[in-house]
């Protein structure tokens, strides 16, 4: 079996982590719904402001990235610091090998060394294989909370 080390993000990884956000729109139906430029995207974790940061899982015998987990902080007023889980994919031919497992603790390790008040995501209602991945993390499914959000045509 492949060794798979797990790192933070490096600017120079935003091209590999774009093209599995395509596997990952491509898996949730909606390759469409993908328009952030790669650029927009860099800036946006490497720039003089980042609002996201992420860890990527790497094959370290061929140096390639297999799987990435992104996210950012989120404030709530009634819990404080929470870090949000954007994305965690891992590539199709990969998936079955405890990838995703190593970047989930990855993310729990942050949550703590960072002294965040919890983690939250998002799952969609039909990726089944992703719930069972959560329940074993004793997760809290909130089924009251409806999703909202709205677009800015100016752009």
């Amino acid at each position: 079996m492949k060794k798979i080390s797990i790192r933070t993000a490096v600017k120079a990884d935003c091209s590999r982590i774009m093209e599995l956000i395509h596997e990952l729109a491509d898996y949730e139906k909606a390759p469409e719904q993908v328009t952030v430029s790669r650029e927009h995207f860099e800036e946006s974790g490497f720039g003089n402001q980042p609002v996201w940061w992420a860890f990527v899982a790497q094959d370290d015998e061929t140096r390639s990235i297999v799987g990435f987990a992104l996210y950012y902080i989120r404030y709530s007023t009634w819990k404080g610091q929470r870090l949000y889980l954007e994305d965690l994919f891992v590539s199709r031919e990969w998936r079955g090998r405890g990838i995703g497992s190593q970047l989930f603790d990855a993310l729990l390790k942050e949550m703590r060394d960072k002294k965040f008040n919890g983690m939250v995501w998002q799952v969609l209602e039909w990726n089944e294989s992703a719930i069972e991945f959560y329940k074993k993390y004793n997760t809290d499914f909130d089924s009251e909370w409806i999703n909202c959000s709205i677009e800015n045509t100016n752009s």
